[in-house]
């Protein structure tokens, strides 16, 4: 079994996981535009370049993605909450890269820090409104 995370962005998929795969070292493997849906698809013009389906491979671990617009998704204006996609690495520095590239033009919620459960540990919202953690286990295999 393998779970993956599907993001909904309104308009901002591509750039959002040509984003995520520069901060983790990641490769875009699918990018379907609604454009190359069939036919019959009733799709305005205005979505023909958003993205239907987006899959970000990272190792063995990925990340699924979508444009959605309120007609199809009636909350996706609305600030994303009750989840958070998580990183962990046995490496601090690892960490704190990637936690410092995902902040950038976010909002961070707890600063990338040692504490009493990890040697690096920090929360953000980035500037697409995705809410990450970023933590460091040393006991991870490497």
């Amino acid at each position: 079994m393998k779970i993956v995370t599907s993001l909904s962005f309104r308009g901002q998929c591509r750039e959002a996981f040509e984003f995520y795969a520069k901060v983790l070292g990641g490769e875009i493997t699918a990018a379907m535009p609604y454009s190359e849906g069939p036919p019959d698809m009733p799709v305005g013009e205005q979505y023909k370049d958003w993205l239907m389906h987006c899959w970000l491979q990272v190792g063995d671990q990925a990340i699924m993605g979508s444009d959605m617009d309120v007609e199809w998704a009636p909350n996706i204006d609305k600030p994303k909450n009750g989840f958070d996609v998580t990183l962990h690495t046995s490496d601090a520095a690892e960490g704190k890269r990637w936690f410092d590239a995902l902040a950038e033009g976010g909002k961070v919620g707890m600063a990338f820090a040692e504490t009493f459960w990890s040697p690096g540990f920090g929360s953000l919202t980035d500037k697409f409104g995705v809410p990450w953690m970023v933590n460091v286990n040393p006991d991870l295999p490497k």
